[in-house]
């Protein structure tokens, strides 16, 4: 046990050193000649307003912003417009929405110090936001005081990584391997298939008597799905699980935007974690001796836009907002899950956000889940917002609501799943692995909001015919503390028959 414990603390000790050097690498590729913060001084300024206030106007320091900016390969992501005119609506924007980012495009060339690359990088053709190079602090003055401007952000700088599953860059939720189950965590159910140890907590089981999901599509917003599980490809319709679909998309950028020409990597997950999730929500009910999903016979949409859990740089913010409005978009989409956060507000994400819920979607945001490091920060980004229906995890134990290890709550949570053994915090859900025959445990937050949606999709198959507030409204009247709500976990653990009855 010793020998494990060091070998953890040099891990540890290592992963600190090398992020201390990616910094000081970072830092020395800038040029500092009109006084740019370091990253640490950076960093120092986002810990203090996440304490202080709990999110970042980066409008209120403008020196800040540059640096930050300048940091982030020069570029700025500006949201244009009235305020809370997020999106534009039909094929053109209005003449008042070119107009106010024309002026804008005017007054960055304006304070231009040199001619070479274009002003603008992106301009989205739905959402009122545009991606800008600035090479000056007189630059980022003049869009802090634009009347045009909504919000100005750094949204290429990626430095900021507080030690914590969350705040920490390299593979957070990134997990490809299997487990081997306790026979004591799952059910065997006809044809040969494994059903996960809570699912009979929240009755999803005798609601499958009602609802099996058949006809609802999910959108899933992840890392994309794995090449090497088939049940969640060419044998998604196996065993009770028929007539469905499952679509594997990706926007994510994993190149410069050059001319407006974006180059993605396509839909395969290289993290496992989108694998992870589209296996909680929709695994077919099979015969293979595997863990089934919630909703077994409902469609599904995945869309890679991200490389993990953290929603941290230029092309993961972009990939999200792309795939919340390409989803928005969709008429068979009613749900959309996102299992994934950031500390702070995203502006273009916040906007996309907005789009998608104006379309009708149900939005299931996971709360959080990371170390004592960050938990001060409550529900995170975008489970924060008002548009998202945020899910944190709580144990088994029979009395009371315990939230699971490292799991943000908070006043902004609807919904808990019970997700995690009390008497052994490593067994939590079952789902299917990454690779073809092999399963594996899930925790967290993320695997919560996956069931919830889930459990949504039994609900909407159930009333075809419902909108989004009504599906909620049965929902939250299905939980345990309706018509209360706890000010940390919302109202509680949902009944699952009780939604669909």
């Amino acid at each position: 046990m010793k020998k494990i414990t060091l070998l953890c603390a040099g891990l540890i000790m290592l992963a600190c050193q090398q992020e201390d050097q990616d910094v000081t690498n970072a830092e020395n590729t800038v040029n500092t000649t009109q006084d740019v913060l370091s990253i640490t001084e950076i960093n120092e300024y986002i810990s203090d307003q996440l304490r202080t206030k709990g999110d970042i106007d980066w409008k209120n320091n403008a020196k800040v912003l540059y640096s930050a900016a300048m940091h982030g390969g020069n570029m700025l992501t500006v949201g244009y417009g009235e305020k809370g005119v997020s999106f534009s609506e039909g094929a053109k924007k209005s003449a008042a929405m070119v107009s106010a980012k024309k002026e804008i495009i005017k007054n960055v060339e304006t304070y231009r110090t040199s001619a070479g690359e274009e002003v603008l990088i992106d301009d989205d053709s739905v959402l009122n936001v545009i991606d800008i190079r600035v090479n000056s602090l007189a630059i980022v003055n003049a869009l802090v005081d634009d009347k045009n401007v909504r919000y100005v952000e750094p949204n290429g700088y990626n430095h900021y990584r507080p030690k914590s599953n969350l705040g920490a860059k390299s593979g957070s939720g990134c997990d490809r391997n299997s487990h081997k189950l306790n026979n004591a965590d799952y059910k065997r159910i006809a044809p040969a298939a494994l059903q996960p140890w809570n699912f009979e907590i929240h009755n999803i089981d005798k609601a499958w008597q009602i609802s099996t999901g058949v006809g609802t599509t999910i959108g899933l917003i992840d890392t994309g799905l794995s090449q090497n599980q088939s049940k969640l490809g060419s044998s998604f319709n196996t065993g009770r699980s028929s007539g469905r679909t499952v679509e594997r998309l990706g926007v994510f950028i994993d190149a410069p935007v050059f001319g407006g020409r974006r180059v993605v990597d396509g839909a395969d997950d290289k993290c496992g974690h989108g694998t992870s999730m589209a296996a909680v929500i929709a695994s077919p009910r099979n015969n293979s001796d595997l863990p089934v999903g919630v909703a077994y016979n409902s469609n599904l949409v995945s869309y890679r836009a991200v490389e993990d859990v953290l929603i941290n740089d230029f092309y993961e913010k972009k990939g999200v907002s792309d795939a919340l409005v390409a989803l928005a978009n969709r008429s068979d989409v009613k749900i959309i899950s996102m299992s994934l956060g950031s500390l702070f507000s995203i502006g273009n994400v916040k906007d996309a956000i907005r789009y998608a819920y104006s379309k009708g979607k149900l939005i299931f945001v996971a709360g959080g889940t990371s170390t004592a490091f960050t938990t001060f920060v409550g529900v995170t980004f975008p489970a924060s917002m008002d548009e998202a229906v945020a899910v944190t995890g709580v144990t088994d134990r029979d009395k009371g609501y315990k939230k699971c290890g490292n799991c943000h709550s908070g006043k902004q949570i609807e919904f808990t799943i019970a997700m995690q053994r009390e008497e052994d915090r490593g067994r939590t859900v079952p789902i299917l692995a990454f690779n073809d025959g092999q399963s594996r445990y899930i925790g967290g937050s993320s695997v919560a909001t996956a069931m919830t949606a889930g459990i949504a999709a039994l609900v909407w198959s159930k009333n075809p015919t419902w909108n989004r507030d009504q599906v909620l409204n049965k929902m939250r009247k299905s939980s345990e503390f309706y018509p209360d709500k706890d000010r940390q976990f919302g109202y509680g653990n949902i009944d699952a028959l009780k939604a669909v009855q």
